[in-house]
């Protein structure tokens, strides 16, 4: 059994928690994920590690209540625990393999959208200790869906936050404050964005026009996390590929965008209907 240590509601629809886990923490790198079953009854649910101690033998998730299984998942109380946390799962970030001097010549920029935001975190905290120059845009659609401010300005050189609506930060998307920030001259070295699909489609066309390399994560196609149920095919570089045992992050330039949105809308009815006939099974008293 997996206890929660910890549970927090970072917004009214986004929920932290920490979880005991030792053997993943022990074994977990940034850019991988985790899958999380909440009973034995449960639906295999696949979500990036947000953070990882591997002193006190935590994992951090963070999720969003969209479909049923999520919305048991955030039902759960802390001194409760998940029937099983399985991982790490995935490749990690290409950019541990690099020596400490390419490390030392790199600057960063990570594009965070949402609740994406969170898998950026262990990113760049662990670019940040291992030398490199590292920049995060934040972006939400109002100040009170930010996540992770104070966290990631910990982890960074400079944190750049971004509302559709000028409630905080810049005023527009990461697309247009990414353009701003190179316009005024920063030479970034690599583009990491990891958000909703529509963001890194526009996000990596911007870093195009920029001729800035980019990699994105495509943890949202994800469904049971090992490559059997195919949810997660994606044409990459005109190649099938699957997210959950190739990746999740996958150069940009390559990704078939369009495809991709079109797959992880193709169960939307039935996650619907599941959501507004569900009836939660977990925690006391309910």
């Amino acid at each position: 059994m997996y206890k929660i240590i910890q549970k927090e509601m970072l917004t009214p629809n986004i929920c932290r928690m920490v979880v005991e886990a030792p053997r993943l923490a022990a074994a977990a790198k940034p850019g991988q994920f985790l899958i999380v079953r909440a009973d034995e009854k449960g639906e295999r649910i696949p979500l990036t590690i947000s953070d990882f101690d591997v002193e006190k033998g935590t994992v951090t998730i963070v999720t969003q209540p969209i479909g049923a299984s999520t919305q048991d998942i955030v039902a759960f109380e802390e001194g409760e625990s998940f029937a099983d946390v399985v991982g790490p799962l995935g490749n990690p970030s290409e950019f541990i393999e690099m020596s400490p001097e390419q490390l030392a010549a790199s600057h960063f920029i990570f594009i965070a959208g949402g609740v994406g935001t969170a898998p950026v975190y262990p990113q760049a905290k662990w670019l940040h200790a291992h030398g490199a120059k590292v920049d995060v845009i934040i972006g939400a659609k109002t100040a009170s869906l930010l996540i992770y401010k104070e966290e990631m300005a910990a982890v960074c050189d400079h944190l750049h936050l971004c509302t559709d609506d000028g409630s905080e930060g810049f005023h527009g998307m990461v697309t247009a404050l990414l353009e701003k920030l190179v316009n005024d001259g920063n030479q970034y070295t690599q583009a990491v964005a990891i958000g909703p699909m529509i963001m890194m489609k526009f996000t990596t066309l911007t870093a195009k026009k920029l001729g800035l390399p980019i990699v994105v994560s495509l943890n949202t196609l994800m469904v049971d996390g090992t490559g059997m149920c195919g949810a997660c095919r994606v044409t990459v570089a005109g190649k099938t590929r699957f997210a959950c045992v190739e990746g999740p992050e996958f150069n940009g330039y390559d990704v078939d965008f369009d495809e991709a949105m079109r797959r992880q809308g193709q169960y939307r009815a039935e996650e619907t209907e599941a959501r507004e006939n569900h009836v939660c099974r977990i925690g006391r008293g309910k």
